[in-house]
């Protein structure tokens, strides 16, 4: 399981350090794709087969989930770990999630995210001030 909260820096070739309580969890490689709310995505194998198999039964006949699809699979890549413990991030996931220079690493039960520091602080200042609206929806989630 990931948890936790991470700051790193990537650098002008785009790597970046992985964390190194992730880095037992991920594997040498692992899948980074596109995730929501403009953060990328980091799925241990094992996680990222059972996620393709719970995409793969989407109905091809709805729009949206050839939508979701699509976004989520064209930006996929496989990410290797460095003897440093750092990832190449590609270009195109670097631009989708505004990474530049500060990066915050979370980790999110089966996944890990990476947003740039601005769009993770925007976030959680947005969900903290609405924190017990959303614990009061999750009631039927018996948490």
């Amino acid at each position: 399981m990931f948890m936790g909260e991470y700051h790193h820096n990537i650098d002008i070739k785009g790597r970046m350090i992985i964390p190194s309580k992730f880095r037992d969890h991920l594997g040498e490689s692992f899948v980074l794709t596109r995730g929501l709310d403009q953060c990328l995505f980091g799925y241990p194998y094992n996680e990222w087969k059972q996620l393709e198999e719970k995409l793969k039964t989407l109905p091809l006949t709805k729009k949206d989930a050839r939508s979701f699809t699509r976004f989520f699979f064209s930006g996929a890549s496989e990410v290797e770990l460095d003897k440093q413990g750092r990832i190449n991030i590609a270009s195109p996931l670097l631009s989708y999630a505004k990474l530049e220079k500060e990066c915050v690493v979370i980790g999110v039960s089966n996944r890990i995210e990476i947003w740039s520091k601005e769009k993770w602080e925007d976030y959680f200042s947005d969900s903290e001030e609405s924190f017990s609206d959303i614990a009061e929806n999750m009631v039927g989630f018996d948490i």
